[in-house]
């Protein structure tokens, strides 16, 4: 597994410079609170309008706009589960986002790309099992030689940030 292709930050989402960033969006995509909030305000008005125009997103798939006023060209707008338990598939459903996203990442020839921690906030999924499955399915998506080739976990708060690089520095 080639891990210098993932990089872990501290920040905010909406100031990466790269090709995308992904939205932990809600299913109507119309904006809300967190990540998702954030983003929409930074985009402006016009990213409320192009996800107006795609309907909605189902749990675990995603969808693509432009970025408009992010320094970012595009935002892949993926809805995480609501933890329900752990009774109620949501591991696979938070893998999909994952692998959703970067199958967008790569139609569209996207090179660079960073996610936030989805579905940590308001969904309440536990922490360190949503990064374990957001890190183990971007090392499985990394096992061939396909497109993003930088991807980047933006983590919001020192305590995120210090588990993503622990888990990704664990050879196990």
């Amino acid at each position: 597994m080639n891990n210098s292709r993932i990089k872990v930050i501290e920040g905010d989402i909406t100031d990466f410079e790269g090709d995308a960033i992904v939205n932990a969006a809600n299913n109507s995509l119309l904006g809300g609170g967190g990540v998702d909030g954030a983003i929409h305000r930074a985009a402006g008005p016009e990213l409320y309008d192009a996800c107006y125009e795609i309907g909605g997103c189902p749990t675990g798939e995603a969808r693509i706009t432009p970025g408009f006023r992010l320094p970012a060209r595009y935002v892949i707008h993926t809805v995480g589960p609501v933890w329900r338990g752990g009774n109620h598939d949501e591991d696979r459903l938070l893998a999909s986002c994952y692998t959703e996203s970067l199958k967008l990442a790569a139609e569209n020839e996207i090179d660079s790309i960073a996610f936030p921690s989805i579905s940590t906030g308001a969904y309440g999924f536990p922490h360190k099992k949503a990064a374990t499955i957001a890190i183990r399915t971007v090392k499985q998506w990394l096992n061939d030689p396909k497109l993003p080739a930088d991807i980047t976990f933006v983590c919001f708060g020192q305590q995120m940030y210090q588990l993503y690089l622990d888990l990704l520095e664990d050879k196990n």
